[in-house]
């Protein structure tokens, strides 16, 4: 878990990081969530001289923002938690926001990372999976659900590998660096390889590496066009592991979507700025939002 104290203007104040500790059981992860969010706010009262005025916190799966329900989360096992009224609880009773993941990192890269200035943009971390956030005029489009941005989940080769979700062929069982990661142990036949060495090797000119990396890059960029044609973002904005590969990544793959694009205006094509603060900087503006919300009301 990573965490921080987060200034009016995102300004990064402290971080804190704390195993979650999941092996312990869901209650066990709640409750190092609390005790964290309690021992930053002590920090902030110590070495700053106030308290923090509101939180926020992002956490993956399934969320209900509007209820503060984390509802399902398969990695940390739960289910219906309300966290935003725990969290209330533990902290005195400051306003508390809550955020998916992958959509709270969105947001400050949006507002203050890579995507500063850009009206729209779409924000796709390639990790473990594939998820998206759509940003629109400083904020991120939830869905009707709060599915939107689901990116990971367009079908991009129908009868490619078998997907959690039950649908075969989805973007992320070929180019999240997980797809990456198995592709690469497989022909290497290094069970222990990854996606980082393999973007080693396609820098060393290794052509199976390179055939692993196109394939990847060629899903990629048709799961992006697809994205493009609905959202028409100005800025595209790339970010998780696979993105550490840097130009190795971004050269072929601006080169994959211009290739694919036939009407559709071409966007930005950018790195991720915040790296792995982004999520807390993120919820530091969504308890932002929160208190700016309260006061206009």
């Amino acid at each position: 878990m990573k965490a921080a104290l987060v200034g009016t203007d995102g300004t990064l104040l402290h971080e804190a990081r704390r195993a979650t500790g999941r092996k312990r059981g869901a209650d066990a992860v709640v409750e190092t969530i609390l005790a964290f969010a309690a021992d930053l706010r002590a920090h902030g009262e110590e070495h700053f001289g106030e308290s923090a005025v509101a939180a926020g916190v992002a956490v993956p799966g399934i969320v209900d923002a509007e209820k503060g329900i984390a509802v399902y989360a398969t990695n940390l096992g739960w289910r219906d938690v309300p966290l935003r009224a725990l969290l209330g609880q533990r902290l005195g009773g400051i306003p508390v926001a809550l955020g998916h993941d992958v959509r709270t990192g969105g947001l400050a890269e949006g507002r203050i990372g890579a995507g500063r200035g850009a009206d729209r943009f779409l924000f796709v971390p390639l990790g473990t999976g594939i998820a998206g956030a759509i940003g629109i005029a400083g904020r991120i489009e939830a869905g009707a659900h709060g599915y939107a941005g689901e990116i990971g989940h367009i079908v991009v080769r129908p009868e490619g590998p078998d997907c959690g979700c039950g649908q075969r062929g989805c973007l992320e069982t070929l180019a999240s660096a997980s797809a990456v990661s198995r592709a690469w142990a497989a022909a290497s036949g290094d069970p222990g390889a990854d996606a980082a060495d393999c973007a080693k090797a396609v820098e060393s000119g290794d052509p199976a590496a390179i055939a692993v990396w196109q394939d990847a890059v060629d899903a990629l960029a048709a799961g992006l066009v697809t994205a493009l044609t609905l959202l028409d973002p100005s800025t595209l904005i790339i970010g998780g592991g696979l993105a550490e590969a840097g130009e190795t990544l971004f050269t072929p793959l601006r080169a994959a979507v211009e290739e694919r694009v036939t009407f559709q205006k071409l966007p930005h094509i950018v790195p991720a700025a915040l790296g792995d603060t982004a999520g807390c900087l993120g919820a530091g503006l969504l308890a932002w939002d929160l208190l700016s919300t309260e006061v206009s009301a």
